[in-house]
């Protein structure tokens, strides 16, 4: 049956980047996913958060990228991947994540994913940051070297 499965900023950051060591797992990872015939999807914080990464400079855990650089990579996720629109229903859903789980510093980031998921009916996400997301009942949380060995 197949499914959507959300991609983390973080895996869509490392397939912009083919010098980084995560590159090919995060590459190779989405292709499985399509194999086996699910469908990797993006909402909209995924952007957000790609584009804040992404022209943030390399001394500081960024990719350096020029803005007009990083609106085409952004315009290229749009091409790849169905993108989930906000809705306005999202917003109380992360209010309500948020509060349940006692988000904190970045981990409303997290919790905005979470929240956009829910509202759209994703249950699976595949990012590097398994810790991130554990925490939420319901979400199936996939690792890429963890997906790809078990193939």
């Amino acid at each position: 049956m197949m499914a959507f499965v959300l991609i983390d900023t973080n895996i869509l950051l490392r397939c912009a980047d083919p010098a980084h060591p995560m590159y090919k797992p995060a590459l190779d990872a989405q292709v499985l996913l399509r194999i086996r015939g699910d469908t990797p999807c993006i909402v909209a914080q995924n952007l957000i958060e790609f584009r804040s990464v992404a022209t943030r400079p390399i001394g500081v855990n960024g990719l350096g990228m020029s803005q007009s650089a990083a609106d085409l990579e952004i315009s290229l996720l749009q091409s790849l991947y169905p993108l989930f629109l906000d809705e306005p229903t999202i917003l109380k859903e992360w209010e309500r994540l948020a509060t349940l789980y006692g988000a904190a510093g970045k981990q409303n980031h997290d919790a905005r994913i979470v929240a956009s998921m829910n509202v759209h009916e994703i249950n699976t996400i595949l990012t590097f940051n398994r810790d991130d997301f554990i925490r939420y009942a319901g979400l199936t949380v996939l690792v890429p070297g963890e997906l790809l060995a078990s193939s």
